[in-house]
């Protein structure tokens, strides 16, 4: 049986690799916005580790994040198939396609094909369309076979066995590499590329080495005051957790032996800081043997910041830097994804892409494929001259589309514009530098109980939407959220910086009045009530 197993595993990747040999010859109508011809099967799968995703409010909804795509059909010639786990709004379908500059809505419509599991379990959608042979037909009929490429949120087996069944390439790493984007491989890549990355420890599978792993670090930096345990397969920050070791100052190195350490750290772990919402370690460390775990410094400083930058690798090997921001984070101590802006800060935006270019470049020797993004912690110092630099540390490497995949594309695709590398802006057409504030995490209670034709009619009473004219204003998505959890994403673009934090700002301070109880009731606005919270993922 054993043996049954493995032969069809390796035939599937045989064919696999069959199919991915393909994507060469059609890179230019999958990268082409005004000469491709192809289709493009959108498969926004988010195939994580389904426990770990739970951590995350209205998490089903997160396919909606790739309806950027669909401003691809601004080239007349592309079609797009769109599977979700159920059916998409027609509101919204409508709100992303009346965005296309040029387009008569009639003719974008025709051309976009929605498939729908019906299904709203928390399996990921790619298992629902495996589980599903006549879906799968119906898709495999509305593909021309020899002009189409398949696009997913995260690549894994699940993604890999459906291009195999479906007979298309996978625009996307082959799963035979996921632990690049690991915690643990991205610390040996970094090590590799002579990349600064904070000390730490290799991969352990139980508490027993973790507590050894973490007292192993504290004799190296005798004076830490805490340190990062992190899941090695966790996501955005929800599967990290905070040792303080302040408390424990009589065990310091030079105080007390390494088996006191060892003993003390392993009763320390009852009492982690975890950053997501009612974890315990008893939950926690049940999860150290099936995902791995690791412990690194905690990055201190008085003024911290997280940027990334993101790049691509093409089906030729090339490496090309498609964006850097400035993370905004949030949670507990600071570990949680909640948005980003676009660019990350001049001081230290060209040496972001220096690094990715170094790290991207490892990537492709060893065969990965598509997008990926690397964080960092940027810390300020200032010598006695009163000089200030950034002291840039490598965190992780992500090997899927991210939280700041979508606000960057959904601004490429609008406006067709491109990215300096040499002062690393992005420009529109008519030369403009253009700038974002983005977010999928605009979560309050008291905007649960709005629907998407609650928020369109908001939005166009308070002239809220993107202007293709001017090429500024505010790009929604996740609306699908809204209602149940009060919860969503959008992408404010601007001239400026300023000018995107001000549009932001206005969008929550309209939400907010249209959202107050006191307020004076409209008929087109459904009303909650109060606080606020952040939550996210990547």
């Amino acid at each position: 049986m054993v043996e049954q197993v493995l032969s069809h595993s390796s035939s599937e990747q045989v064919e696999f690799q069959r199919l991915q040999a393909q994507l060469r010859a059609r890179w230019q109508s999958l990268d082409g916005l005004e000469d491709s011809d192809g289709d493009i099967l959108v498969i926004p799968s988010v195939s994580l580790d389904q426990r770990e995703l739970r951590k995350i409010e209205g998490q089903i909804h997160y396919e909606e994040r790739l309806l950027f795509s669909l401003i691809r059909l601004w080239n007349p010639r592309t079609r797009l198939i769109y599977v979700t786990s159920q059916p998409l709004p027609p509101i919204v379908i409508d709100y992303y396609l009346q965005l296309l500059p040029g387009i008569p809505f009639s003719h974008a419509r025709d051309r976009l094909l929605l498939f729908s599991t019906y299904d709203s379990s928390l399996k990921p959608l790619t298992q629902k369309i495996l589980e599903r042979p006549r879906l799968m037909e119906r898709i495999r009929k509305a593909l021309r076979p020899d002009n189409s490429f398949m696009i997913c949120y995260n690549s894994t087996e699940l993604e890999r066995d459906l291009a195999v069944q479906l007979e298309v390439p996978l625009f996307a790493l082959d799963p035979e590499l996921l632990y690049w984007g690991t915690k643990s491989g991205s610390r040996q890549i970094f090590a590799e590329c002579g990349v600064p990355l904070p000390d730490g420890c290799e991969r352990v599978w139980n508490g027993e080495d973790l507590a050894e792993a973490a007292a192993d670090l504290w004799e190296r930096q005798p004076s830490l005051q805490r340190m990062v345990v992190k899941l090695n397969e966790g996501f955005s920050g929800e599967g990290n957790a905070i040792l303080d070791l302040r408390p424990l100052e009589n065990l310091v190195p030079g105080k007390a032996d390494h088996a006191q350490r060892v003993i003390a750290i392993r009763d320390r772990f009852q009492n982690l800081g975890f950053q997501a919402k009612a974890e315990t370690w008893d939950n926690f460390s049940s999860r150290i043997p099936e995902l791995g775990a690791i412990v690194e410094a905690f990055i201190e400083g008085e003024e911290k910041r997280s940027p990334s930058v993101q790049g691509r690798i093409t089906p030729q090997g090339e490496v090309e830097i498609l964006s850097t921001h400035d993370q905004i984070l949030g949670g507990p101590d600071g570990q949680i994804f909640l948005g980003c802006k676009f660019p990350a800060d001049e001081t230290y935006r060209l040496r972001l892409q220096d690094l990715g270019l170094k790290i991207g470049r490892n990537l492709a020797k060893k065969g990965a494929l598509e997008r990926f993004g690397i964080d960092f912690m940027a810390v300020r110092h200032t010598d006695k001259h009163g000089n200030t630099d950034w002291d840039l540390q490598a965190i992780e490497i992500n090997l899927r589309k991210g939280g700041t995949t979508h606000p960057f594309m959904t601004l490429k695709f609008l406006t067709n514009g491109r990215y300096d590398l040499s002062t690393g802006l992005f420009y529109s057409q008519q030369g403009r530098p253009k700038y974002y504030v983005a977010s999928d995490n605009l979560h309050k209670e008291r905007y649960r109980g709005l629907l998407p034709n609650d928020l369109m009619d908001i939005i166009a009473h308070h002239r809220l939407h993107f202007d293709t004219s001017t090429e500024t204003g505010t790009v929604f998505h996740l609306m699908g959220c809204l209602s149940e959890f009060g919860k969503l994403g959008l992408t404010s673009i601007g001239d400026s910086l300023q000018q995107a934090e001000d549009i932001y700002n206005k969008v929550v301070k309209v939400l907010d009045e249209e959202t107050r109880s006191t307020a004076s009731p409209k008929s087109w606005v459904s009303y909650c009530s109060p606080p606020i919270a952040w939550s996210g993922t990547r």
